[in-house]
């Protein structure tokens, strides 16, 4: 197994991948919960998270898998945006995602707090 690591280091992927029996699958061959491993991307780990991970700063630029996350969150949250923009268009939604702009603070002083705020 490859590495998809930037620092050429193996992934939780290399190690799933390189598993020698299969105690962690079930009988559709999907790994069990407690056999999940998650990757964070930050400095702090959840307290009482599900299942056993780590978290990595700057994570989006040092592995792939929370880079592609970070990529499809973004997306997501501007279709949602877009959207929302048609039922409040007082907000320029569309224009500024909700991030906290100069414009978007100025919407929000302007018409108060949206429902979606």
């Amino acid at each position: 197994c490859g590495s998809n690591k930037l620092d050429g280091q193996p992934s939780v992927g290399d190690e799933i991948t390189s598993l020698r029996d299969d105690s962690d699958l079930d009988k559709k061959g999907s790994l069990r919960p407690n056999s999940y491993y998650a990757l964070i991307d930050g400095n702090r780990v959840p307290k009482d998270f599900p299942c056993g991970c780590e978290a990595l700063v700057k994570g989006d630029s040092r592995e792939y898998a929370i880079g592609a996350a970070s990529i499809l969150a973004k997306v997501t949250r501007d279709r949602i945006m877009r959207e929302y923009d048609t039922l409040y268009p007082e907000y320029e939604l569309s224009r500024h995602k909700g991030y906290p702009t100069a414009i978007h603070m100025t919407k929000v002083r302007e018409h108060g707090a949206s429902p979606i705020h």
